[in-house]
């Protein structure tokens, strides 16, 4: 029987206060932010009925990433990440009320939804190496990868409540009930972002009850140096290199996430619900995922499984791209997040266990840009392909270049199919085996 002590106990990390504490912010905080991205999404693409315009929702949160990546890192390093994760979500709040007055008025200039993007995108550049570098002080060594594992279980729940939860109160006919002053303004994404604001709240109050002071972990003042030392590091670390770079161009090519309110209303013919329906379905097969490896954890060949699994995300997308019935779509896209989220916790655990403490800010920088590439970025490369070619003809090229990245990297970096398990003994020993026969090949 496993003592309280045991590493290997399936809710090891839950031992910790703060990290309970944490994980129940992060859990509110991301279902509102998921409800949130349904009801940017919806409204901008009933303002203009452009793929573009959601393509440029994606480059509006992804620009602040590469325009405050070094300092970021810096940042995170520098001073107590929990004080910078609280500014952060401030900064959130004041975004957020933005968007429920400009929902209230009921605009019709996207210029202005995408201002308050890019300052969301500018909180989330700072807040994300912070949040990354911040875990590690919640749990005791031995635990981490458990930590890790729920994290991700958490986000992935989150991400399958918050979308459709979104999608339902979009559509909640509040004017019913409400004296006609108010209940002609709070409808549609004035409710979600209501909602969002109070999930804020709680998470900025739940922030501010942790116990932990990481305190500075860098000495240094800022200089070049110090800056582009997280890229310094990846770029020796071939290992590190070859997973945080095969997630970027696979997600960049093969997301499908920023195109699904064309799906939802012009293919599909599902409405705001089904978007809703569509933007869960992934969170959902994640989520299902991140379960079972919490009480089965990857034992074994971790390498080889996350090649595995980049490829599936691929084949999945293709076929959502050639579906057109609602219930195939969502099982596709239940596929893609299965899938995603085994590279998420495999990427995940090599990033932070094979980084030095006073590291970890500026390494998760730098994989906060790569995240960013793929996901927000990515969303801007779908909304041009689109644009070009359509929504269908865009989804499956970027799924077969997904494949077709993934069999290309499991050539170029060896050291990733060589793999076998999550722990920093494993991972410095496959680094130091990629660096001894970089020079051979």
């Amino acid at each position: 029987m496993a003592t309280q002590q045991d590493p290997h106990r399936a809710a090891a990390a839950f031992a910790s206060r703060d990290f309970r504490r944490y994980q129940l912010a992060r859990l509110l905080v991301i279902i509102g932010a998921e409800a949130q991205a349904v009801a940017v999404g919806w409204q901008i693409y009933q303002i203009t009925h452009r793929a573009i315009d959601l393509g440029y929702t994606g480059l509006a949160l992804f620009l602040p990433g590469i325009l405050f990546l070094l300092i970021s890192g810096h940042t995170a390093d520098r001073h107590d990440r929990r004080h910078i994760i609280l500014a952060c979500y401030s900064l959130q709040c004041l975004c957020t009320g933005t968007l429920f007055y400009l929902a209230w008025i009921n605009t019709k200039h996207v210029s202005a939804l995408f201002v308050v993007l890019f300052l969301i995108g500018t909180g989330r550049a700072f807040s994300g190496p912070a949040s990354s570098a911040l875990l590690p002080h919640l749990v005791p060594k031995g635990d981490f990868v458990n930590a890790v594992s729920w994290g991700a279980t958490i986000f992935q729940m989150a991400n399958f409540v918050g979308p459709a939860l979104g999608g339902v109160l979009y559509t909640l006919p509040l004017q019913r009930w409400l004296p006609a002053s108010i209940g002609t303004h709070l409808v549609g994404g004035a409710i979600v972002y209501a909602f969002m604001l109070s999930c804020l709240l709680g998470f900025l109050v739940l922030l501010a009850s942790l116990s932990v002071r990481p305190g500075r972990q860098e000495q240094r003042a800022m200089s070049a140096e110090t800056l582009l030392a997280g890229f310094r590091y990846v770029w020796r670390k071939k290992l590190l290199l070859g997973v945080t770079t095969l997630d970027l161009f696979a997600v960049l090519l093969g997301g499908a996430v920023a195109l699904l309110p064309i799906f939802a209303e012009d293919i599909l013919h599902a409405g705001p619900r089904g978007l809703g329906m569509l933007r869960a379905a992934p969170a959902f097969g994640a989520l299902a995922i991140s379960i079972l490896l919490t009480w089965r954890p990857m034992k074994h060949h971790a390498g080889k499984r996350m090649l595995f699994s980049v490829a599936l995300f691929g084949a999945a997308t293709v076929v959502f791209g050639l579906s057109r019935n609602l219930m195939l779509s969502l099982a596709a896209l239940f596929v893609v997040g299965a899938a995603d989220m085994v590279s998420v916790i495999v990427r995940s655990s090599m990033l932070q266990l094979a980084t030095p403490q006073g590291m970890r800010g500026r390494v998760s920088a730098v994989n906060a840009l790569f995240i960013g590439a793929s996901n927000e970025f990515g969303g801007f490369e779908s909304g041009v392909t689109a644009q070009w070619w359509g929504a269908v003809p865009a989804v499956i090229v970027g799924g077969a270049g997904a494949m077709a990245v993934t069999a290309a990297w499991s050539m170029l970096f060896p050291s990733l199919r060589k793999v076998d398990r999550l722990s920093e003994n494993e991972l410095l020993g496959a680094e130091q085996e990629a660096a001894t026969a970089e020079p051979q090949n």
